[in-house]
């Protein structure tokens, strides 16, 4: 079993930068495949992006792609959020989450594949 702790969040004017991290304790975040997720005010949590269990292949909602990218760090236990050129409408508690099921384009957006969230981290983009 893993444990998830999500940091780096904050405030940042429109146009800025902001890294996300996703560190896991329990079991190295290496054997799990990891999704970030965000649940803006009064919205439903939606996908943001996903990494294999490798970290060869990597998935990202169609809001994100350009801005976003996610990797895993040296260490064995955190994977990253790069989120740039930050918009106001990107405001939300940013989510990482980790799943034992095999990489598939269509089950990484989904919530119900992963097994493991962390509590969330807040971002608040400022116009």
């Amino acid at each position: 079993q893993v444990q998830l702790v999500e940091s780096g969040g904050g405030s940042v004017q429109a146009g800025g930068s902001l890294r996300l991290s996703c560190r896991a304790s329990g079991r190295a975040v290496d054997h799990y495949g990891v999704g970030w997720f965000r649940a803006a005010p009064g919205k439903e949590r939606e996908f943001v992006a996903a990494i294999s269990l490798g970290g060869s292949n990597t998935d990202y909602a169609d809001s994100v792609k350009g801005r976003f990218t996610t990797s895993r760090g040296n260490a064995k236990n955190t994977v990253f959020l790069h989120m740039n050129s930050l918009k106001p409408e990107d405001t939300a508690v940013y989510y990482c989450a980790a799943t034992v099921t095999p990489w598939n384009n269509t089950y990484n957006t989904r919530r119900s594949t992963y097994d493991y969230w962390g509590q969330g981290t807040q971002v608040t983009v400022s116009s």
